[in-house]
């Protein structure tokens, strides 16, 4: 994929401008009737506490995946890879909001059910993408391997990871974009962030404070995806 070292660029300086105190919110007012929507919290502090919240289980969803996805394929275990699979096919099927109400009566409100949302929903696309880029690993390129003498660890590391990890990253990709928007979510069970205002504006219904939460949100998607783009290794 060509890389598009404008997009981080692009993407970043509209989230700037709109983190710049009062201006998205006076672009805004227009649409509130000529006054502009104000926020108990400046929108710089949210975004900075959406961004934490994202970054904070992407890190734990990589802690859990990494090993599980190792693990499971590994040669003669069959039957973990295919519970793995089935797991990670069922996450696919169960809605943003069933998860997070699931984890309420456990944790009850606050960050950490929303953490929990995060972590579960954003391991199926990283746990998916690794299964499929070990397993998409070329017999031929192995059987190379073996021939010059390489341990099992060795062929792991040095030849399946970083031929996987093109396909790994862009179920990194696809995790911490679907973060952002889950912990938008979360705002509903008292997590803060940029839903925050979105959850305000839709009990108001106030559409001006919905897009004042709603606009950087989508652009701090866009950056985070642009930047892992530059980031993302050859082939990916």
């Amino acid at each position: 994929m060509r890389r598009r070292p404008w997009a981080a660029l692009v993407w970043g300086l509209l989230l700037g401008l709109c983190l710049w105190p009062g201006l998205l919110a006076s672009l805004l007012a227009p649409v509130a009737g000529g006054e502009a929507p104000a926020l108990e919290v400046p929108l710089w502090r949210l975004t900075a506490e959406h961004l934490g919240l994202v970054l904070l289980a992407e890190a734990l969803v990589l802690l859990l995946a990494v090993p599980v996805v190792l693990y499971a394929t590994r040669p003669g275990r069959g039957a973990v890879l295919g519970l793995v699979e089935a797991l990670a096919g069922l996450g696919q099927t169960v809605p943003t909001l069933a998860i997070l109400a699931l984890a309420v009566p456990l944790l009850g409100f606050g960050v950490a059910p929303t953490l929990l949302g995060l972590v579960l929903y954003g391991l199926v696309p990283v746990v998916s993408n690794g299964v499929a880029g070990l397993r998409g690993v070329d017999a031929d390129v192995l059987d190379a391997a073996r021939g010059l003498g390489m341990t099992a660890r060795q062929r792991l590391w040095r030849v399946e990871a970083p031929l996987a990890l093109p396909v790994w990253w862009a179920g990194v990709r696809t995790s911490l974009v679907f973060g952002v928007a889950t912990a938008a979510v979360g705002a509903a069970l008292g997590a803060g962030g940029l839903g925050r205002p979105i959850i305000d504006g839709l009990s108001q219904q106030n559409t001006a404070l919905v897009l004042l939460g709603a606009l950087p949100a989508a652009l701090l998607a866009l950056t985070l995806d642009a930047l892992l783009e530059l980031m993302a290794p050859e082939g990916a």
